[in-house]
């Protein structure tokens, strides 16, 4: 049974980037969610936040996997991280979606993911300037701020909320209406029909 989405934590990971998904993903109480490390020693967050690893990434277990999120840091725009990359190609070839953010984005182009599928990042040419074997340029969607094709979510820095957005709906978490208004509640600041009368009784107090 897929029902373990794992989130990646190292030093200096971009702790916003995923912040709303996850959040979202354990909301409904359907899901474990998981924080996996390249060791088990405790991380610091770009803002500052102390994470410590549940589990290793040899530790990955595909059967149960239902997704990996990778977050952007500066790690991956100086080319570490290759025991991730292998990871990723792993679950991806055991049919389990993979989803990044930002510079996150750069391990899933170094697995060879984003070669035939639609695909975006924080800015055109930040792919291809630190994966010289990237050959998805043509795939980019620069006029979006979040994608998912293929099993494979990417995300621009800017794209939090959209990318939230994609994840939800990969992991079915709300039906298309539902998922609809969190969108426009998050993003454009538009309470959904069941909190409107709590927002007008506010604005009136």
């Amino acid at each position: 049974m897929r029902d373990t989405v794992y989130f990646l934590a190292f030093d200096g990971f971009a702790d916003w980037h995923a912040a709303h998904a996850l959040c979202e993903i354990r909301r409904p109480g359907d899901w474990q969610l998981k924080t996996v490390g390249f060791s088990m020693q405790p991380v610091l967050s770009m803002a500052g936040l102390r994470v410590v690893p549940e589990l290793t990434l040899d530790e990955l277990d595909l059967r149960r996997a239902a997704l990996l999120i990778v977050p952007g840091g500066y790690l991956w725009e100086h080319g570490y991280g290759d025991e991730v990359v292998q990871a990723v190609g792993r679950l991806h070839a055991a049919g389990v979606p993979v989803a990044a953010v930002d510079s996150g984005v750069l391990v899933l182009a170094r697995a060879g993911l984003l070669d035939a599928c639609r695909h975006t990042g924080s800015w055109p040419g930040h792919i291809g300037t630190h994966v010289p074997a990237y050959a998805g340029a043509e795939q980019y969607d620069a006029n979006a701020l979040a994608v998912s094709d293929q099993g494979v979510i990417t995300a621009s820095q800017l794209g939090s909320v959209e990318f939230a957005r994609e994840v939800i709906r990969t992991l079915d978490l709300y039906n298309p209406s539902d998922r609809e208004h969190w969108y426009r509640m998050f993003k454009h600041a538009l309470p959904p029909p069941w909190c409107a009368g709590d927002a007008a009784t506010a604005v009136a107090a």
